[in-house]
């Protein structure tokens, strides 16, 4: 099972698509790490850098997370950085499964608790914890603390807990 959580990259826009998260030049790549070094490269967000990457273990973000083609390669880029976890309003559904396929958490959460967690969190440096088996999201900065319910599946959790839909079904059929 992959490291959940992290110091949070805040992505504040809604339809943030697959092309802005790797870009279709690179889809000829057969391995995650060769993605790397592209993820968000062509993000057009106010303030965003692509270097304010690194370090970063979850993203949180807006509406619509993920829409635009279908590829696996745009959730791959997220785990070749490390980042195992975003949370959004909603998701593309074919990107949405293409992170459980991956064992990772897509997880949704209202647009009114996303904008308080913007409000009170994206200004200074925030970490996120995730304590799966309690179904816990906790976001901590300084002196500021707020934890969050989240549900899953039984299948979802299956996926993210075998390390995603490869090693799920090598161990069941």
């Amino acid at each position: 099972m992959k490291k959940f959580g992290g110091n949070v990259l805040f992505l504040d826009r809604d339809d943030i698509n697959t092309d802005e998260i790797i870009p279709a030049k690179y889809l000829t790549e057969n391995f995650k790490d060769a993605l790397g070094p592209y993820l968000l490269e062509d993000l057009k967000i106010p303030g965003f850098e692509v270097s304010q990457i690194a370090g970063k273990g979850a993203v949180l973000s807006r509406r619509n997370f993920g829409c635009g083609s279908s590829r696996e390669h745009a959730p791959w880029a997220f785990e070749a950085n490390g980042v195992h976890i975003i949370v959004a309003e909603s998701f593309a559904r074919i990107f949405r499964q293409n992170m459980y396929n991956c064992g990772m958490l897509a997880l949704e959460l209202s647009g009114a608790v996303l904008a308080e967690l913007f409000r009170d969190f994206a200004p200074a440096e925030t970490a996120l914890s995730v304590d799966l088996p309690g179904g816990l999201l906790r976001f901590t900065s300084g002196g500021k603390e707020k934890s969050i319910p989240f549900a899953l599946t039984d299948f979802e959790r299956s996926l993210v807990e075998a390390g995603g839909w490869v090693e799920y079904a090598a161990a069941r059929y």
